[in-house]
Parts: structure tokens; sequence; C-alpha cells
């Protein structure tokens, strides 16, 4: 009986360290975040101020408003979204394209991997990051204000 005894008690003890791994590494995992304010939210100007953009507006739509950015940081596009539904669109859309995007409540800001990451330091959100395909509407330099997503073509702003 010892040895039922022991092996059930053996478990537990496996059982329980498995759930303080996980526990830890959860932990570990959002300690990342620390550093990443509240979302924000607002007009496509008040997005801009937070980020410390003045927005040189591309596309004035009833769907979506999109501007070109540029700080200390880098270039990216910014764009507002008059619904969630439409937001989820546009995006399903673009990831085809490749990038990386930041995304909070109905706005998405697209650029190069590090000032997304900067970006994020001041807007918050949730980043993203579309099929890797060497898209034929990126241009050499890699810069998104000239590819698709800069570009208003008449379908929302995102090249398709």
């Amino acid at each position: 009986m010892r040895t039922s005894k022991r092996t059930h008690t053996g478990r537990a003890a496996r059982a329980a360290l498995a759930a303080g791994a996980l526990l830890l590494a959860a932990g570990c995992a959002s300690g990342g975040d620390a550093d990443v304010p509240e979302e924000a939210s607002g007009s496509l100007e008040e997005l801009a101020r937070q980020a410390d953009c003045d927005p040189n507006i591309q596309t004035e739509a009833e769907e979506l408003r999109q501007a070109n950015c540029t700080t200390a940081d880098g270039r990216y596009i910014l764009t507002t979204f008059a619904t969630d539904r439409g937001q989820r669109e546009w995006i399903n859309e673009a990831n085809d394209y490749g990038g990386t995007y930041l995304v909070g409540r109905k706005w998405v800001a697209v650029g190069d991997e590090t000032v997304v990451a900067a970006l994020r330091g001041r807007l918050g959100g949730t980043v993203e990051t579309g099929a890797d395909h060497g898209s034929a509407h990126d241009t050499p330099s890699g810069d998104p204000e000239d590819g698709a997503h800069g570009e208003d073509h008449g379908d929302g702003g995102h090249g398709g």
C-alpha cells in the first residue's frame, strides 16, 4: 500500500509543480507588457497627438480615415475606422500583404516592426504580423508609405 500512496503523492506533487510552472510562465509572459500603456482611443487627430505625430491626412472616407505620420521613430500609416467590423475586414485583407500592425479599437498603425514597437509604448494596443509573402506591392525601400498600404486605390485605402 505504501507504494500506491507514494505514487499518488508523487503524481500530486508533479501536477502541483506543473501548475506552478505554468503560472510562473504566464506571469513572465505578461511582465513584458508592464511598459505598455492602456490602449488609446479617439479621433485620428487625437491618436496622432498621443503618438507625437503631425498627421498628413491621405484618405477621408465614411468608413475610414488614414494619415501618413513621421516621428523620431520612423514613418508609419495611422488609420481609424467607423466600425469594428470595417477594421477587422481591413486587417484581414491587409494581412495578406504582410507587415506589422499595431491594433487598437477602431484604429491601426502600420509600419516597420521597430516603429510599431515604439508606438505601442505610446498608444498601447496589440501587435499583429501579417503573412510575409514579399508582396509585389512592397517597394524596394520597404517604406509603407510608398507601398500598397499608403496609397488610396479607391478600395478603402488598403491596396487590395
